[in-house]
């Protein structure tokens, strides 16, 4: 570890929640106020947006109306996106002549577009065309990150209303976080990219010849327009199979620390909408440092075991230095940990570092951000996620304090808890029992290319990471089979539509109840104490539910280099 490299993790971390602030109290003025239709800058692009659709967007929809339109829109986008996967042979806009996806494959892709989960068993420039690409795949990531914005938005409503069941209008927060948010940031942040050498162009593969007399073929294609939308909307999903360590989507030092930025803001910003929602910036406050503060954490475990290097090959061969193994000489170990650490905390899932070649303990930091699934998270469903771990933690203050659990001036009751440990117990659902099902499985081990303890971290990554909607991988794991296409997009609906379903009928439940005043028998939840406590909740928790199986992965593998070193 160096100085100068702490320094710019900690500058990088901090560039995030600085400039999630400003944009926090920007989209609080544009969705928190109840905007009419025809108010605000984007207001006429968004009229024509409503005509085409066919909506009113002044009419008001209970939780159970606009959970329907959500998912009816989900649900027709992953149609349409498998679609075009099978049929992206006869298609045009295919100038590498690349052919249709096969059915599982396209189902796998699909599932994970849609979830905003952006798990790839495929090599981008080998077997996607430009339609599939612009039309499909950087479709889903506007659309995807746009669906977890708005159920975040519509909660947030459920918690400030009062004996009400509005929780806004779905077709008018889809269109406007398209058109307000996405679109003029992606915008601006492509014709940077463009500027710094990522290329963005509908010419098929160049054809270069070597000075040896031979040929290689460089692929490229729409990369600058993906890459902007596929970072600030938390989406992860590469134009190349390297993904963000391909100098084509990732050139410089400069544009890595820019990804990274747009990876954190806008899902940072949210703690900012959400204090301002509530009339309770001190709450913002506290999720802020505490969520920064294990970022930070983690950030720094990656780093010290990277540059520590591999104690084995120091022992037997003498050979001492960091572990650069998988990582980009242009980058180094601390912009490859802090871009580790960001990708898993906002599960973004681009990858800039292959985190197979990590060393166990450094791999078990991505491991456990995915498993928490609450270091800021995704958009919107981060933040769910956050207040479904907020009332589980005022649920368990209640108890042992002896109050009635209370939040946000809302009461809860048996049926608020009951659905909130749905879906918090969805999430090591997912993940262990497929786990146990693909060890148990040939079609499952067949897939590992690495024995033992890391093989059996892969599998666990994989489920993990699809779970989390986060979409990084452990490269070990031959993922584009039958089996794992088929399980893996099982688990990325699961993951993504139980626990919202779940939040969503929550929200409709807060709704209905009376904004009860704060008075001297209320558990704050705004101090720095009840922040510990939310903590704990969630760190006991996974460790109670995750311990048995990191144990066999990276912290036994980690103890077997020990051992090695030892001779015990």
């Amino acid at each position: 570890m160096t100085v100068a490299g702490s320094i710019g993790i900690v500058v990088i971390i901090g560039l995030i929640v600085a400039l999630s602030v400003p944009l926090g109290v920007y989209l609080f003025r544009t969705f928190a106020k109840q905007q009419k239709a025809s108010e605000g800058w984007a207001a006429p692009f968004e009229k024509v947006l409503y005509r085409l659709v066919g909506v009113n967007p002044s009419v008001q929809m209970d939780w159970k109306a606009y959970l329907r339109a959500l998912m009816l829109v989900n649900f027709t986008m992953m149609i349409f996106v498998y679609v075009i996967f099978r049929l992206q042979g006869v298609l045009p806009l295919n100038p590498d002549h690349i052919p249709g996806m096969s059915w599982d494959l396209a189902f796998n892709t699909a599932a994970s577009f849609i979830t905003n989960t952006n798990w790839q068993n495929y090599a981008g420039e080998n077997a996607m065309s430009y339609l599939g690409q612009m039309l499909a795949i950087t479709y889903l990531q506007f659309t995807s990150a746009a669906t977890g914005f708005v159920a975040a938005i519509a909660f947030l409503r459920a918690l400030i209303s009062n004996r009400g069941e509005s929780l806004g209008n779905f077709w008018m927060d889809f269109i406007k976080i398209h058109t307000r948010l996405l679109l003029p940031l992606s915008i601006v942040l492509a014709v940077v990219f463009v500027g710094l050498g990522i290329p963005d162009t509908l010419m098929g593969a160049q054809v270069a010849h070597t000075l040896s007399g031979g040929t290689q073929i460089i692929s490229r294609g729409p990369v600058a327009s993906l890459e902007a939308i596929k970072q600030l909307g938390t989406n992860g999903g590469g134009f190349f199979n390297a993904n963000s360590a391909h100098p084509f989507e990732d050139p410089s030092a400069f544009t890595g620390v820019l990804e990274m930025i747009a990876m954190g803001v806008i899902s940072a910003s949210l703690l900012t909408l959400f204090g301002l929602m509530i009339k309770n910036r001190r709450q913002a406050v506290v999720l802020y440092v505490f969520l920064t503060a294990i970022l930070l954490i983690g950030a720094f475990v990656i780093y010290a075991n990277e540059t520590g290097g591999n104690p084995l090959l120091a022992h037997a061969l003498g050979i001492k230095g960091p572990n650069m193994e998988g990582k980009e000489m242009r980058f180094g170990e601390a912009l490859s940990s802090a871009f580790t650490a960001i990708t898993t905390a906002f599960t973004t899932g681009a990858v800039n570092t292959m985190h197979d070649s990590l060393t166990p303990l450094g791999g078990l930091v991505p491991l456990l951000f995915m498993m928490f699934n609450v270091i800021f998270g995704g958009k919107g469903v981060g933040l769910l996620n956050i207040l479904m771990f907020l009332i589980i933690s005022v649920f368990l203050s209640g108890l042992m304090v002896g109050r009635t659990p209370e939040i946000f001036g809302k009461k809860i009751e048996a049926r608020e808890i009951k659905l909130a440990m749905i879906a918090m117990l969805v999430h090591p659902f997912i993940i262990l029992f497929p786990t146990a099902l693909a060890l148990s499985l040939k079609a499952g081990t067949s897939s590992i290319l690495n024995p033992g303890l890391h093989g059996l971290t892969e599998v666990l990554y994989a489920y993990s990471s699809t779970a989390a909607n986060n979409g990084s991988a452990f490269a070990g794991l031959s993922g584009n089979t039958v089996f794992y296409n088929v399980s893996l997009g099982l688990v990325m609906l699961l993951g993504r539509y139980v626990s919202l379903i779940a939040m969503f009928a929550i929200a409709g439940s807060l709704a209905k109840k009376p904004v009860i005043p704060e008075n001297s028998g209320t558990l704050r939840t705004d101090t720095f104490a009840f922040g510990g406590v939310f903590v704990a909740v969630f760190v006991i928790v996974g460790a109670l539910t995750f311990f048995p199986a990191l144990a066999l992965g990276p912290i036994g593998e980690q103890l077997q280099m020990w051992s090695s070193l030892t001779g015990r």
